[in-house]
């Protein structure tokens, strides 16, 4: 019988499948891909790694920071939470968390997640520092900012100074020291001044308190006592209130009472508002004294670079009109100015203040120079 005879077949060529990349390579890509800024290669990278281990707290948290940057707010927060679950003690989540509820202007809820990232990792400063910063935007930013300190403060001294070129006359200069002390629902602070003007030097000495009333609503009330009666009032006393519109807009209203031979009162109206780690502030002012009447606007801007409540720089505009029957300019005289303010604090405790201001004024136009500066320190 004829054998069927077949040739033997030829050897086939082993090919080897492309190796899978371990669970920790994919991972580290997909940090590497968040860090660089390519958020959505990392979200795809990290939907990735939850299907091979779906519920995974380093991932969530992974997913879930990079869900925040692309203001996926919902979605991030469903990640971050389920990771806080799975892993109440993780200190990095509860930091993620805080950050998420910050951007998105929540600030108590932020306070409270960085609270527990402080008590789980009580060696880093970075997450008592941010907690700090969450509580100031709780609180109300009065107009003087050193009027609100970060938690656990409770008392800070300034020593600030002003120096005024006015023209011909000879420079005017003053100086202030205070010190303040904070409580739960406000502060008090005691101020010694000095003025040195027209060849004379007056001084003065001041109680100023701030104090939290109902909801959304504190008050700032002054009194100031001169004795020597020069370049100060002899008596002088403000209140002001202020009061949270929502959305971030803040109403006051002010009356401040200068003692001088003629009674002064100054009047004052403002509306503000906060967004983001800017304060905006326009404020109208009417001062009446015996037989003359004057008013003035001011907008004032402020910028937190920060983002802590503490270190900012300020610009303000100003103008005024003066109405007085006994003026030789015809009754009516017009200003106006500006200034820009430093403030930076090089730490918790140290901070400082560099300034400069011009104005104008009267109808020859005389002009005003300043210089401003001032050291804090709180503890």
């Amino acid at each position: 019988m004829p054998v069927d005879y077949q040739q033997p077949p030829a050897e086939v060529a082993q090919v080897q499948p492309a190796a899978t990349a371990s669970f920790d390579e994919q991972y580290e890509q997909a940090r590497s891909l968040a860090n660089t800024v390519q958020p959505e290669l990392a979200l795809a990278a990290y939907n990735a790694l939850l299907a091979r281990s779906p519920g995974n707290v380093d991932v969530l948290l992974g997913r879930g920071i990079v869900l925040s940057r692309l203001e996926r707010w919902s979605e991030a927060e469903a990640d971050l939470t389920a990771a806080a679950k799975a892993s109440p003690d993780y200190a990095d989540v509860w930091f993620a968390l805080g950050n998420l509820h910050q951007w998105q202007g929540q600030s108590a809820k932020a306070a409270e997640a960085y609270g527990r990232a402080a008590a789980l990792r009580p060696d880093d400063a970075a997450a008592p520092a941010a907690r700090d910063r969450a509580l100031r935007a709780l609180q109300p930013r009065p107009g003087t900012p050193e009027a609100a300190v970060a938690d656990g403060i409770t008392w800070s001294a300034g020593l600030s100074g002003s120096w005024q070129d006015v023209g011909s006359g000879p420079r005017w200069n003053d100086q202030t020291l205070s010190l303040r002390h904070y409580m739960k629902r406000g502060s008090i602070g005691f101020e010694a001044l000095r003025a040195h003007r027209f060849d004379q030097t007056g001084r003065a000495w001041a109680i100023d308190a701030y104090a939290s009333l109902w909801d959304g609503a504190y008050a700032n009330l002054r009194y100031q006592r001169a004795p020597s009666e020069r370049l100060f009032p002899a008596n002088s006393g403000r209140i002001e209130l202020y009061q949270s519109l929502g959305g971030g807009w803040e109403a006051s209203l002010s009356d401040d009472v200068l003692g001088f031979d003629s009674r002064v009162n100054i009047y004052g109206v403002g509306l503000g508002k906060y967004t983001g780690n800017f304060y905006l502030q326009l404020r109208h002012q009417n001062i009446v004294s015996e037989g003359s009447h004057s008013s003035g606007d001011r907008l004032l801007a402020r910028w937190y670079y920060a983002g802590d409540g503490d270190s900012c720089l300020e610009m303000t505009a100003n103008r005024g009109r003066s109405d007085d029957p006994l003026s030789l300019t015809g009754g009516r005289a017009r200003s106006g100015g500006g200034s820009v303010n430093w403030v930076h604090y090089l730490s918790r405790h140290w901070g400082g203040k560099v300034g400069a201001s011009f104005a104008r004024s009267g109808a020859n136009e005389a002009r005003e120079r300043g210089l401003t500066f001032g050291i804090y320190r709180r503890w």
